[in-house]
């Protein structure tokens, strides 16, 4: 009996101790299965770096010295003696508007300083003789003052009835025709002249206008001259924005060389400022469910080997990297391949960690 009891408790040990052995070998095996079966990413290390910091835009090629020329009286045009591509001298009458109603004008204006100037003669005879008072003669000098003011304003408009080339120049646009009517300053005929060179007219939305200053350099291309660029210097900058459209007029100055510029061009500007700017950058390839300027990254946590969801808002885009504005510091690692099938907190087994690629100056 005793030796059976002692086959039992032997027996219980040799069972206890397989399924000790049973689990010390599955826990073994346990880390090196786990390992195998997490998904593999790829991060890459936030840096800072220069930034590509150039504005690009399409602006319109024309000359510095562009005139928008119109005439001061409204009016019916008698005759425009110009048309587009012309080339003009200054001083060359270009355009005028009919006479009959201008010549009208001057004439009444004429005769009522003339009658005006009768009467003051005439009150100035009777205050001698005694009749009229000082005061009347005062009334008179007044109405001649005056009838002799609006006579030198009808004279010096009237002059401003026919549309005279302030410079040598070409006709680039033509905006009214004959016997069409016309208010008073309404353009008529754009002429420029080469004597200022020629710009690139183009606009800025607010944010971009504030990088820029005088001088500050531009590449230029035009379809019109494939394979050539040009540079340019910003010669003007608008302080305030257009009411129409909301952009910062900018003029950036071009020299031709040996090309032949026409007016109306249309050229690509890629404008760079003086000063580059610095930021933090990360590729493209890390970006999930991008919306506007906020987008989503997942960053690895080397300590627990697992990655988090992180909202990040986003800058400018630079070849293959884009600008972090907030949301990373420098030195997080982000999921730069495997990132859209993973889930937040998940544990994740790291293939290899690469630095984000400089962004280029351009």
């Amino acid at each position: 009996m005793k030796s059976r009891q002692l086959a039992l408790v032997a027996l219980a040990i040799l069972v206890l101790g397989a399924a000790t052995l049973a689990a010390c070998g599955h826990r073994a095996n346990a880390p090196q299965e786990s390992a195998n079966t997490l998904r593999p990413v790829r991060v890459a290390t936030v840096t800072t770096a220069p930034l590509n910091d150039a504005v690009r835009a399409v602006g319109l090629l024309g000359p510095k010295d562009e005139a928008r020329l119109a005439f001061k009286l409204g009016g019916v045009i008698e005759a425009i003696h110009v048309e587009e591509g012309a080339a003009v001298k200054a001083g060359q009458v270009l355009a005028y508007l009919r006479q009959t109603e201008v010549a009208s004008g001057v004439e009444q204006a004429r005769q009522t300083a003339s009658k005006a100037e009768r009467d003051l003669n005439r009150g100035k005879a009777l205050y001698a003789d005694g009749v009229a008072t000082e005061e009347q003669v005062q009334d008179l000098t007044t109405a001649y003052q005056l009838a002799s003011a609006s006579l030198r304003a009808t004279e010096f408009n009237s002059s401003y009835a026919r549309i005279v080339a302030p410079a040598d120049g070409v006709v680039l646009r033509k905006l009214a025709q004959p016997n069409e009517l016309v208010q008073a300053g309404q353009p008529v005929l754009v002429v420029g002249g080469g004597s200022r060179g020629w710009v690139v007219r183009l606009g800025l939305a607010d944010r971009d206008r504030v990088r820029f200053q005088l001088g500050d350099s531009a590449r230029l291309d035009f379809d019109a001259f494939p394979g050539q660029s040009f540079e340019g210097r910003i010669s003007n900058l608008a302080s305030s924005a257009d009411p129409a459209t909301g952009t910062f007029t900018v003029e950036v100055q071009v020299e031709p060389g040996a090309a032949r510029f026409v007016q109306g061009l249309v050229a690509r500007v890629s404008l760079r400022p003086r000063a580059g700017a610095v930021g933090r950058v990360v590729p493209v390839s890390a970006l999930i469910e991008a919306n506007g300027n906020e987008a989503s990254v997942f960053v690895f946590d080397p300590a627990r080997s697992i990655v988090h969801r992180v909202t990040i808002r986003l800058g400018r885009l630079h070849d293959r990297d884009v600008e972090v504005l907030d949301g990373l510091a420098a030195g997080a690692e982000v999921v730069i391949d495997g990132a859209a099938y993973l889930a937040n907190g998940e544990a994740v087994r790291l293939v290899a960690t690469e630095p984000a690629t400089p962004a280029h100056a351009g």
